[in-house]
């Protein structure tokens, strides 16, 4: 029983040690010191704006925001898309289920946990906007913190992320989705549909045209 449970436990210490997998490539030094600058001038802006104007700008989760949008800007979850609507969903939900639930412990874990999964489902995943109900959860705000600074911070980082990329970089966000494989082929013969893989059809034995794929 006890040899069985050292087996166990070392099994469990070597999933929490993960995989043995590389480390990610070293980043350039003129990719880190323009990462550094835009993250400096993306928060320095917001920043500003904020006292400037006495109206909040800056959200907690911007500055996890930066180090994907400036460090990682070819990710999925950098794109601007992602970004503004990450932040939007997650705000919307957070101060929905506040409004609706109250500040309890298990109200704050459905708005993570369906923030999570709406922007899983509408393909707006942004990390650093699933802190955006807890966030809300600690600070209690009106409806308000949708447009400020949820919306229009959001918006001012993206900004200057795409200002960032246009002078830095060759290739400009947002980044487009490549089209994918395609997975059938149409006979012209009978029109019936086949496995890309195949090169006769299965049903009049005529010899496809990759060209006919879809």
């Amino acid at each position: 029983m006890i040899k069985q449970s050292n087996i166990n436990g070392i099994s469990m210490f070597k999933k929490l040690k993960g995989s043995n997998t590389k480390l990610s490539p070293k980043h350039s030094t003129q990719a880190i010191v323009l990462a550094w600058l835009g993250a400096f001038l993306a928060i320095s802006a917001v920043a500003l704006l904020s006292n400037i104007f006495s109206v909040a700008f800056i959200l907690g989760s911007f500055g996890a925001s930066c180090v994907l949008v400036f460090g990682f800007p070819d990710a999925s979850f950098s794109q601007p898309r992602n970004v503004l609507l990450g932040h939007f969903l997650s705000s919307f939900i957070g101060l929905a289920c506040l409004t609706l639930f109250g500040a309890t412990w298990w109200s704050v874990a459905i708005a993570v946990a369906t923030a999570i999964s709406v922007m899983m489902l509408t393909r707006t995943t942004h990390p650093p906007a699933g802190s955006n109900p807890v966030i809300i959860y600690l600070t209690k705000p009106t409806w308000s913190f949708l447009l400020f600074p949820t919306v229009f911070g959001t918006l001012i980082l993206i900004f200057f992320a795409l200002l960032y990329n246009y002078f830095t970089r060759k290739k400009i966000n947002p980044v487009r989705a490549t089209p994918p494989i395609p997975i059938r082929i149409s006979c012209h013969n009978c029109s019936h549909n086949n496995p890309a893989s195949f090169n006769f059809c299965t049903r009049c034995g005529n010899r496809l045209n990759k060209q006919h794929t879809y």
